[in-house]
């Protein structure tokens, strides 16, 4: 392992039952991802991107395996600690934004600092700042129904942001976007990356997006190999 390693997976394997027949998703996966570095992680619809990167947020338990973060293994966690480890350390960017309708960007945008026991004013100019620098400081009292596709989901990347992680695990980021919007939302992945120095793995179909990354993984039959042209 190297030192500057951030992001540690051993062996892991996750399987669904789905009627009689048992799905074999992961089948021993291995991973190490290196401090600020970018991972795209493509393969075809079904290979089991979506559930990989559920694991690695702790969204989800693996079968068998470990998933260390630093030198934390997560599958050993119980769900508080856990919580709160992906509250202050991981930031949650999908296909399908997850804005509460009824709250406004700027609200949306401050819900991890106000679970997270921030004061209001403190979390309302951290959220103000994201949201300018994702480009909708003019949008920020408009709510997820009075905005773009795009403008969502950079509502969702502004809120990935906001506890200021070390991690960003981004499923099909531009996956329900158009070419344009999808064009522009790459470019800001790729700004924030270099700002920020952020670590980020990135589940895609958008190869263009993928090989903005540093690094492309084919998950192909249950492991992650090297994607090669």
């Amino acid at each position: 392992m190297r030192a500057e390693t951030v992001i540690r997976v051993q062996g892991l394997h996750k399987s669904f039952r789905r009627g009689p027949e048992v799905i074999h998703v992961l089948k021993g996966l291995e991973l190490e991802v290196g401090a600020g570095e970018g991972v795209a992680v493509i393969g075809a619809s079904g290979t089991g991107k979506s559930t990989l990167l559920h694991l690695l947020g702790g969204l989800e338990r693996p079968d068998e395996g470990r998933i260390f973060y630093d030198d934390t293994d997560i599958c050993g966690m119980r769900e508080g600690p856990l919580a709160d480890l992906r509250n202050r350390k991981l930031g949650f960017v999908f296909q399908f934004h997850f804005l509460l309708p009824e709250f406004t960007a700027l609200e949306n945008v401050m819900i991890p600092a106000l679970v997270g026991a921030w004061n209001r004013p403190q979390a309302r100019s951290r959220a103000l700042t994201l949201l300018d620098t994702v480009g909708l400081s003019a949008r920020v009292e408009h709510k997820p129904g009075e905005l773009s596709g795009g403008e969502q989901q950079r509502v969702a990347l502004a809120r990935a942001l906001m506890m200021s992680p070390t991690v960003i695990l981004a499923d099909e980021p531009t996956g329900d976007l158009d070419p344009h919007t999808g064009g522009l939302m790459q470019e800001l992945l790729v700004q924030l990356k270099t700002t920020l120095k952020v670590t980020m793995i990135i589940a895609t179909h958008n190869h263009d997006l993928a090989h903005a990354m540093d690094r492309v993984l084919e998950l192909k039959e249950g492991v992650l190999e090297p994607y090669r042209v």
